[in-house]
Protein backbone atom coordinates (compact mmCIF):
# COMPACT_ATOMS: atom_id res chain seq x y z
CA UNK A 1 0.00 0.00 0.00
CA UNK A 2 1.13 3.50 -0.30
CA UNK A 3 2.55 5.41 2.32
CA UNK A 4 -0.06 7.82 3.47
CA UNK A 5 -2.24 4.32 4.09
CA UNK A 6 0.69 2.90 6.26
CA UNK A 7 1.50 6.42 8.09
CA UNK A 8 -2.57 6.75 8.73
CA UNK A 9 -2.86 3.43 9.93
CA UNK A 10 0.48 3.31 12.44
CA UNK A 11 -1.19 6.73 13.76
CA UNK A 12 -4.66 5.29 14.24
CA UNK A 13 -3.90 2.34 15.45
CA UNK A 14 -1.74 4.63 18.48
CA UNK A 15 -5.02 6.21 19.43
CA UNK A 16 -6.99 3.11 20.45
CA UNK A 17 -5.07 3.43 23.96
CA UNK A 18 -6.24 6.12 26.18
CA UNK A 19 -3.16 7.01 27.33
CA UNK A 20 -2.06 8.48 24.49
CA UNK A 21 -4.55 10.26 23.47
CA UNK A 22 -5.00 12.26 26.71
CA UNK A 23 -1.35 12.66 26.33
CA UNK A 24 -1.70 13.94 22.69
CA UNK A 25 -4.64 16.20 24.34
CA UNK A 26 -1.38 17.92 25.96
CA UNK A 27 0.78 18.60 23.36
CA UNK A 28 2.38 15.06 22.93
CA UNK A 29 3.25 13.54 19.68
CA UNK A 30 3.28 9.81 20.36
CA UNK A 31 0.59 9.28 18.20
CA UNK A 32 2.71 10.85 14.97
CA UNK A 33 5.32 8.02 16.17
CA UNK A 34 3.26 5.45 15.17
CA UNK A 35 2.65 7.03 11.98
CA UNK A 36 6.23 7.29 11.55
CA UNK A 37 6.54 3.80 12.58
CA UNK A 38 3.90 2.41 9.89
CA UNK A 39 6.62 4.42 7.51
CA UNK A 40 9.51 3.15 8.73
CA UNK A 41 10.06 -0.79 7.14
CA UNK A 42 9.53 0.97 3.04
CA UNK A 43 11.38 3.57 4.23
CA UNK A 44 14.20 1.18 5.14
CA UNK A 45 13.94 -0.94 1.80
CA UNK A 46 13.81 2.10 -0.59
CA UNK A 47 15.99 4.48 0.99
CA UNK A 48 19.04 2.26 2.84
CA UNK A 49 18.93 -1.49 2.10
CA UNK A 50 18.47 -0.91 -2.04
CA UNK A 51 21.63 0.59 -1.82
CA UNK A 52 23.15 -1.96 -0.23
CA UNK A 53 21.87 -4.44 -2.90
CA UNK A 54 24.93 -6.21 -5.26
CA UNK A 55 23.98 -7.14 -8.60
CA UNK A 56 26.91 -9.99 -10.05
CA UNK A 57 24.97 -9.21 -13.10
CA UNK A 58 23.20 -5.57 -15.09
CA UNK A 59 21.96 -6.24 -18.40
CA UNK A 60 21.46 -2.22 -19.88
CA UNK A 61 19.45 -3.21 -23.61
CA UNK A 62 20.42 0.31 -25.32
CA UNK A 63 18.11 1.99 -26.56
CA UNK A 64 18.02 -0.81 -29.54
CA UNK A 65 17.57 -3.84 -27.26
CA UNK A 66 18.18 -7.02 -28.95
CA UNK A 67 15.58 -10.14 -27.27
CA UNK A 68 18.54 -12.88 -28.25
CA UNK A 69 20.96 -10.78 -26.28
CA UNK A 70 19.09 -9.98 -23.12
CA UNK A 71 17.82 -13.80 -22.95
CA UNK A 72 21.46 -14.94 -23.31
CA UNK A 73 22.00 -13.08 -20.42
CA UNK A 74 19.60 -14.05 -18.08
CA UNK A 75 20.08 -17.56 -19.24
CA UNK A 76 23.73 -17.45 -18.30
CA UNK A 77 23.34 -16.24 -14.57
CA UNK A 78 20.52 -18.79 -14.39
CA UNK A 79 22.92 -21.76 -15.67
CA UNK A 80 25.52 -20.16 -13.50
CA UNK A 81 23.23 -20.12 -10.27
CA UNK A 82 22.44 -23.64 -10.75
CA UNK A 83 25.83 -25.29 -11.48
CA UNK A 84 27.77 -23.53 -9.15
CA UNK A 85 24.92 -23.28 -6.37
CA UNK A 86 26.12 -20.00 -5.36
CA UNK A 87 22.70 -17.41 -6.30
CA UNK A 88 22.98 -14.71 -9.06
CA UNK A 89 21.39 -11.01 -8.63
CA UNK A 90 20.57 -9.62 -12.10
CA UNK A 91 19.19 -6.28 -12.21
CA UNK A 92 17.36 -5.35 -16.02
CA UNK A 93 17.43 -2.11 -16.44
CA UNK A 94 14.77 0.07 -18.33
CA UNK A 95 15.12 1.75 -22.14
CA UNK A 96 14.28 5.59 -21.46
CA UNK A 97 14.06 6.82 -24.77
CA UNK A 98 12.96 10.26 -23.70
CA UNK A 99 11.55 12.79 -20.71
CA UNK A 100 8.58 10.79 -21.31
CA UNK A 101 9.33 7.86 -23.57
CA UNK A 102 10.43 4.28 -22.37
CA UNK A 103 11.01 0.89 -24.60
CA UNK A 104 8.80 -2.02 -23.20
CA UNK A 105 10.42 -5.21 -23.17
CA UNK A 106 8.99 -8.27 -21.41
CA UNK A 107 10.64 -11.33 -19.60
CA UNK A 108 9.22 -14.74 -19.45
CA UNK A 109 10.30 -17.64 -16.64
CA UNK A 110 7.92 -20.23 -17.99
CA UNK A 111 8.23 -23.21 -15.70
CA UNK A 112 5.74 -25.11 -17.80
CA UNK A 113 8.53 -25.04 -20.89
CA UNK A 114 11.15 -24.55 -18.88
CA UNK A 115 12.48 -21.42 -20.91
CA UNK A 116 13.34 -18.13 -20.52
CA UNK A 117 11.40 -15.72 -23.32
CA UNK A 118 12.48 -12.14 -24.15
CA UNK A 119 10.06 -10.44 -26.83
CA UNK A 120 10.68 -5.86 -27.64
CA UNK A 121 7.63 -4.17 -26.88
CA UNK A 122 5.79 -0.87 -27.79
CA UNK A 123 6.89 2.37 -26.92
CA UNK A 124 5.16 3.75 -23.92
CA UNK A 125 4.69 6.76 -21.84
CA UNK A 126 5.08 6.89 -18.17
CA UNK A 127 1.73 6.26 -18.02
CA UNK A 128 2.26 2.48 -19.61
CA UNK A 129 0.06 3.79 -22.23
CA UNK A 130 1.99 2.03 -25.94
CA UNK A 131 1.96 4.48 -28.96
CA UNK A 132 0.10 2.75 -32.02
CA UNK A 133 2.57 0.86 -34.56
CA UNK A 134 5.75 1.09 -32.09
CA UNK A 135 6.83 -2.27 -32.18
CA UNK A 136 10.06 -2.89 -34.01
CA UNK A 137 9.24 -4.17 -37.41
CA UNK A 138 8.99 -7.69 -37.69
CA UNK A 139 9.66 -8.46 -33.67
CA UNK A 140 9.34 -11.93 -32.47
CA UNK A 141 9.56 -13.54 -29.51
CA UNK A 142 13.16 -15.09 -28.57
CA UNK A 143 12.66 -18.26 -26.56
CA UNK A 144 15.83 -19.82 -25.50
CA UNK A 145 15.68 -23.33 -23.27
CA UNK A 146 16.86 -24.28 -20.03
CA UNK A 147 18.02 -27.91 -19.11
CA UNK A 148 17.31 -27.74 -15.47
CA UNK A 149 13.86 -27.06 -13.41
CA UNK A 150 12.25 -24.05 -12.98
CA UNK A 151 10.39 -22.26 -10.17
CA UNK A 152 8.76 -18.80 -10.43
CA UNK A 153 8.15 -17.77 -6.75
CA UNK A 154 6.27 -14.38 -7.59
CA UNK A 155 5.35 -14.15 -11.50
CA UNK A 156 5.99 -15.58 -14.61
CA UNK A 157 5.69 -12.44 -17.33
CA UNK A 158 7.22 -8.94 -16.53
CA UNK A 159 6.80 -5.91 -18.27
CA UNK A 160 9.81 -3.68 -18.21
CA UNK A 161 9.23 -0.22 -19.39
CA UNK A 162 9.20 2.80 -16.73
CA UNK A 163 11.08 3.82 -13.68
CA UNK A 164 14.32 1.58 -12.80
CA UNK A 165 13.11 -1.75 -13.51
CA UNK A 166 13.33 -4.72 -11.82
CA UNK A 167 16.19 -7.31 -10.40
CA UNK A 168 15.87 -10.52 -9.82
CA UNK A 169 18.03 -13.63 -7.66
CA UNK A 170 18.32 -16.94 -9.09
CA UNK A 171 18.58 -19.51 -6.66
CA UNK A 172 19.36 -23.38 -6.67
CA UNK A 173 17.04 -24.82 -4.28
CA UNK A 174 17.45 -28.90 -5.03
CA UNK A 175 17.55 -29.70 -8.19
CA UNK A 176 15.22 -26.51 -8.98
CA UNK A 177 16.46 -23.18 -9.92
CA UNK A 178 13.85 -20.41 -8.04
CA UNK A 179 13.08 -16.99 -9.50
CA UNK A 180 12.97 -14.38 -6.71
CA UNK A 181 11.80 -10.93 -7.74
CA UNK A 182 13.01 -7.93 -5.76
CA UNK A 183 15.08 -10.04 -3.69
CA UNK A 184 15.78 -6.75 -1.69
CA UNK A 185 12.35 -6.19 -1.17
CA UNK A 186 10.02 -7.14 3.01
CA UNK A 187 13.15 -9.02 3.90
CA UNK A 188 14.44 -8.02 7.39
CA UNK A 189 13.03 -4.58 6.90
CA UNK A 190 9.40 -6.49 7.47
CA UNK A 191 9.79 -8.47 10.20
CA UNK A 192 7.63 -8.66 12.88
CA UNK A 193 10.69 -9.33 15.40
CA UNK A 194 12.45 -6.28 13.96
CA UNK A 195 8.39 -4.46 15.16
CA UNK A 196 9.19 -5.92 18.61
CA UNK A 197 13.08 -4.97 18.94
CA UNK A 198 12.56 -1.30 17.57
CA UNK A 199 10.07 -1.19 20.05
CA UNK A 200 11.75 -2.02 22.79
CA UNK A 201 14.61 0.05 21.62
CA UNK A 202 12.78 3.17 21.54
CA UNK A 203 11.26 2.38 24.78
CA UNK A 204 15.00 2.31 26.55
CA UNK A 205 16.48 5.26 25.08
CA UNK A 206 13.26 7.15 26.13
CA UNK A 207 13.39 5.64 29.66
CA UNK A 208 17.44 6.43 29.44
CA UNK A 209 16.44 10.39 28.17
CA UNK A 210 14.12 10.91 31.18
CA UNK A 211 16.30 9.43 33.69
CA UNK A 212 19.02 11.78 32.39
CA UNK A 213 16.73 14.85 32.04
CA UNK A 214 14.27 14.47 34.37
CA UNK A 215 15.54 12.40 37.04
CA UNK A 216 12.93 10.14 37.24
CA UNK A 217 11.31 7.57 34.64
CA UNK A 218 7.56 7.74 33.67
CA UNK A 219 5.09 5.11 31.68
CA UNK A 220 5.33 7.61 28.48
CA UNK A 221 8.66 5.53 27.17
CA UNK A 222 6.67 2.42 27.96
CA UNK A 223 4.16 4.06 25.35
CA UNK A 224 6.35 5.25 22.91
CA UNK A 225 7.53 1.73 22.61
CA UNK A 226 4.63 -0.18 22.09
CA UNK A 227 2.73 2.81 19.41
CA UNK A 228 6.29 2.19 17.77
CA UNK A 229 6.06 -1.40 17.57
CA UNK A 230 2.28 -1.87 16.74
CA UNK A 231 3.02 1.18 13.56
CA UNK A 232 5.37 -0.81 12.17
CA UNK A 233 3.54 -4.14 12.46
CA UNK A 234 0.60 -2.66 11.42
CA UNK A 235 2.50 -2.05 8.09
CA UNK A 236 3.45 -5.41 7.63
CA UNK A 237 0.46 -7.17 8.23
CA UNK A 238 -1.30 -4.93 5.40
CA UNK A 239 1.54 -5.52 3.29
CA UNK A 240 0.67 -9.60 3.65
CA UNK A 241 -2.82 -8.85 2.22
CA UNK A 242 -1.34 -8.69 -0.95
CA UNK A 243 1.04 -10.77 -3.58
CA UNK A 244 4.36 -10.24 -2.46
CA UNK A 245 4.65 -11.36 1.03
CA UNK A 246 7.34 -10.59 3.81
CA UNK A 247 10.04 -12.22 5.86
CA UNK A 248 7.49 -12.34 9.20
CA UNK A 249 9.85 -13.38 11.78
CA UNK A 250 13.96 -12.39 10.15
CA UNK A 251 16.18 -13.68 11.21
CA UNK A 252 14.49 -17.21 12.46
CA UNK A 253 12.52 -17.58 8.99
CA UNK A 254 15.19 -17.21 5.47
CA UNK A 255 12.55 -16.47 3.19
CA UNK A 256 9.32 -14.47 2.60
CA UNK A 257 5.89 -15.97 3.46
CA UNK A 258 3.61 -15.73 -0.04
CA UNK A 259 0.81 -13.14 0.71
CA UNK A 260 -2.86 -13.51 0.85
CA UNK A 261 -3.53 -12.35 -2.21
CA UNK A 262 -6.57 -10.46 -1.15
CA UNK A 263 -5.81 -7.05 -2.93
CA UNK A 264 -3.04 -5.49 -4.90
CA UNK A 265 -0.88 -2.92 -3.14
CA UNK A 266 -1.45 -0.36 -5.81
CA UNK A 267 -4.81 -0.26 -6.04
CA UNK A 268 -7.08 2.97 -5.40
CA UNK A 269 -9.53 1.07 -3.76
CA UNK A 270 -8.10 -0.90 -0.80
CA UNK A 271 -5.63 2.08 0.06
CA UNK A 272 -8.71 4.53 -0.13
CA UNK A 273 -10.61 2.39 2.24
CA UNK A 274 -7.61 1.76 4.38
CA UNK A 275 -7.24 5.46 4.55
CA UNK A 276 -10.80 5.62 5.45
CA UNK A 277 -11.20 3.46 7.90
CA UNK A 278 -8.36 4.64 9.58
CA UNK A 279 -9.32 8.51 9.43
CA UNK A 280 -12.90 6.83 11.05
CA UNK A 281 -11.48 4.94 13.78
CA UNK A 282 -9.09 7.67 14.77
CA UNK A 283 -11.52 10.38 14.64
CA UNK A 284 -13.70 7.61 17.15
CA UNK A 285 -10.93 7.53 19.69
CA UNK A 286 -10.29 10.51 20.52
CA UNK A 287 -13.67 11.31 20.96
CA UNK A 288 -14.50 8.10 22.88
CA UNK A 289 -11.53 9.51 24.96
CA UNK A 290 -12.42 12.37 25.61
CA UNK A 291 -14.18 14.08 28.81
CA UNK A 292 -17.36 14.54 26.77
CA UNK A 293 -18.35 12.36 24.45
CA UNK A 294 -20.37 13.01 21.71
CA UNK A 295 -19.87 10.41 18.69
CA UNK A 296 -22.48 7.26 19.65
CA UNK A 297 -20.75 4.06 18.92
CA UNK A 298 -24.15 2.27 17.51
CA UNK A 299 -24.54 4.81 14.93
CA UNK A 300 -20.94 5.78 14.75
CA UNK A 301 -19.76 2.28 13.80
CA UNK A 302 -21.64 0.86 11.38
CA UNK A 303 -22.42 3.89 9.29
CA UNK A 304 -19.15 4.93 8.94
CA UNK A 305 -16.98 1.98 9.19
CA UNK A 306 -19.28 -1.09 8.42
CA UNK A 307 -21.41 0.65 5.72
CA UNK A 308 -18.17 1.68 3.56
CA UNK A 309 -16.28 -1.68 4.11
CA UNK A 310 -19.12 -3.82 3.18
CA UNK A 311 -20.15 -1.24 0.29
CA UNK A 312 -16.55 -0.52 -0.85
CA UNK A 313 -15.04 -3.75 -0.38
CA UNK A 314 -17.71 -5.82 -1.85
CA UNK A 315 -17.24 -3.20 -5.14
CA UNK A 316 -13.41 -4.12 -5.45
CA UNK A 317 -14.33 -8.08 -5.02
CA UNK A 318 -16.60 -7.63 -7.59
CA UNK A 319 -14.12 -5.41 -9.35
CA UNK A 320 -11.36 -8.19 -9.17
CA UNK A 321 -14.16 -10.87 -10.34
CA UNK A 322 -14.97 -9.02 -13.53
CA UNK A 323 -11.57 -8.28 -14.26
CA UNK A 324 -10.43 -11.91 -14.22
CA UNK A 325 -11.57 -13.05 -17.63
CA UNK A 326 -8.68 -10.30 -18.53
CA UNK A 327 -4.97 -11.58 -19.68
CA UNK A 328 -3.53 -11.61 -16.57
CA UNK A 329 -0.08 -9.97 -17.44
CA UNK A 330 -2.49 -6.99 -17.33
CA UNK A 331 -3.65 -7.88 -13.64
CA UNK A 332 0.00 -8.54 -12.63
CA UNK A 333 1.80 -5.27 -13.97
CA UNK A 334 0.37 -3.44 -11.65
CA UNK A 335 1.11 -4.98 -8.67
CA UNK A 336 4.68 -5.15 -9.96
CA UNK A 337 4.65 -1.30 -11.31
CA UNK A 338 3.11 -0.60 -7.39
CA UNK A 339 6.99 -2.03 -5.94
CA UNK A 340 9.32 -1.04 -8.36
CA UNK A 341 8.13 2.20 -8.98
CA UNK A 342 8.92 3.09 -5.12
CA UNK A 343 12.24 2.68 -5.65
CA UNK A 344 12.14 5.70 -8.07
CA UNK A 345 9.64 8.38 -6.27
CA UNK A 346 9.27 6.82 -2.54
Amino acid sequence: MKGITHFLTGVAIATFFPEVVRQAADGSLLPVLGGVAGILPDTLDFKFARYFERYDLEIDPGPHPDPRQIADALVGAMRRAYETGQSQNIMLHTVRLGADLWRQYVVRFDPRRNEVAVRIGPVVNTGQVPFPGSEPEGAKEVRVPLDFPLVETYDEEYKIDIFSGPSFRFERVGDRLRVHFLDWHRRWSHSLTLAALLGLGVAVVGALIEKASQGVITRTPLWAGLVTALGFAGHILEDQLGFMGSNLFYPFTRGRMPGLRLLRSGDAIPNFLTVWLASALMLFNLDRFSAAPRLDPLYYLPLVVGLPLVVLGGFYALQRRRAQPRPREFLRQRDIVSETEEVEVG
